[in-house]
């Protein structure tokens, strides 16, 4: 997968991946839908970020909850 391209496709793997590493148990509340890919920059470095980490404490996954959250469409 070329993440170099902005399109909704990378979006989706990217948020579906970040999903995977968190584990996150609400899967429902995190689709790849919510996101403008006109945000796929910053999408793109939380994407990265997570990705290079074993492992998050609760508070490292709420912050990276809060800031999906702050990325989603109004």
């Amino acid at each position: 997968m070329n993440l170099e391209n902005k399109t909704a496709e990378n979006v989706n793997f990217m948020i579906e991946k970040i999903k995977e590493k968190l584990k996150v148990l609400n899967i429902g509340a995190i689709k790849s839908t919510h996101f403008d890919e006109n945000l796929y920059d910053d999408i793109k470095e939380i994407y990265e970020h997570v990705m290079k980490r074993d492992s998050f404490s609760p508070n490292e996954m709420q912050a990276i909850a809060e800031e999906l959250g702050s990325l989603r469409k109004q």
